[in-house]
């Protein structure tokens, strides 16, 4: 992990995506004027021995690209985190800062493009780019029992990872929704709506829903150590 994270960090491969996040990283929002941004791809984050693996979509133009960090530093990553915190998934119910103490219990959080995109929409051709670091962080993660896929963008991107991970891939690809289950094999995935302010102001995602996730995340994450 600590290869991938050196490398990840030096990927230009995106014009497109370069120029926009540098471009927030000196600009700024004016209530993160006086700290420095991260302004580069955001590795992954949490347990490398993890049975759950979360995967989104992108970080946030000032919440992972400010911080460095995965869902850090914006209102998606405050939901996310009190949900894990909630589950037992994570130390603390906040994440604000990448030495802000939090450390995750048997989860990582990714997501299917590495750096901050324009109006949050990645191109499929940074997509694509962008594949090669999920595939390699995947593979790393030898224990992963649950896919929790936070969004339709998160959903499609992780089905293209799966056969070269060695999953049963059912065909037809079952529809994202909320709380849909789809057995693998060795692993389940489960989806969740993004925690987007989109859905959480309008009442889509609630965090009973998002905690209902969790849990069931959680207990099928038992029982696959179980087995």
């Amino acid at each position: 992990m600590a290869r991938l994270r050196a490398e990840l960090i030096e990927c230009r491969d995106c014009p497109r995506l370069v120029e926009w996040r540098q471009s927030v990283a000196e600009t700024k929002r004016a209530s993160f004027r006086d700290q420095e941004y991260w302004g580069r791809p955001v590795p992954g984050f949490g347990d490398p021995n993890a049975r759950i693996v979360i995967v989104g979509l992108a970080p946030a133009a000032h919440g992972a690209n400010r911080t460095g960090r995965m869902f850090t530093g914006d209102r998606s990553g405050d939901w996310l985190y009190r949900a894990l915190h909630r589950a037992g998934l994570a130390t603390q119910p906040e994440s604000i800062a990448a030495d802000d103490g939090l450390e995750l219990i048997n989860t990582w959080v990714t997501s299917a493009v590495r750096c901050a995109p324009p109006d949050n929409k990645p191109l499929p051709v940074e997509r694509d780019n962008c594949s090669r670091w999920l595939t390699a962080e995947l593979e790393a993660l030898k224990r992963t029992a649950v896919y929790i896929c936070l969004g339709g963008f998160g959903y499609q991107a992780l089905w293209r990872h799966l056969p070269g991970l060695g999953h049963t891939v059912p065909k037809p690809h079952p529809k994202f929704g909320h709380g849909i289950e789809v057995d693998l094999g060795s692993v389940t995935m489960v989806c969740s709506y993004h925690p987007s302010q989109q859905n959480t102001f309008t009442g889509r995602l609630t965090e009973e829903m998002l905690d209902a996730v969790m849990a069931r995340a959680v207990a099928l994450a038992e029982v696959r150590c179980e087995m």
